[in-house]
């Protein structure tokens, strides 16, 4: 199972979101470390709207998303951002 699978699993699991994307921006830093060649899931980007958010803070809301990601940042994500919001809140997504 690749590195997005397993976020949208863990995240849909928990979060019961009304929308959710996960991105792979690895492409973008190819060549900023020398092991990064841009080619695996080193950086990705989650965009997600869930009720479970309401009455969060922003920065509660990326503590949340990063304990529930744990094990994939543990095991050598290099790179999480986060873009969260409770239905009915504006996004620029």
């Amino acid at each position: 199972m690749s590195v997005r699978s397993r976020i949208e699993a863990t995240l849909l699991h928990h979060l019961t979101p009304e929308r959710l994307d996960v991105i792979d921006e690895s492409h973008h830093h190819a060549g900023h470390q020398p092991d990064m060649t841009g080619t695996g899931e080193s950086h990705m980007r989650v965009r997600v709207v869930s009720e479970r958010f309401s009455g969060l803070t922003r920065l509660q809301r990326h503590r949340m998303v990063n304990d529930l990601l744990k094990a994939e940042l543990d095991a050598g994500l290099h790179a999480l951002a986060v873009e969260a919001a409770a239905p009915g809140e504006p996004t620029r997504w």
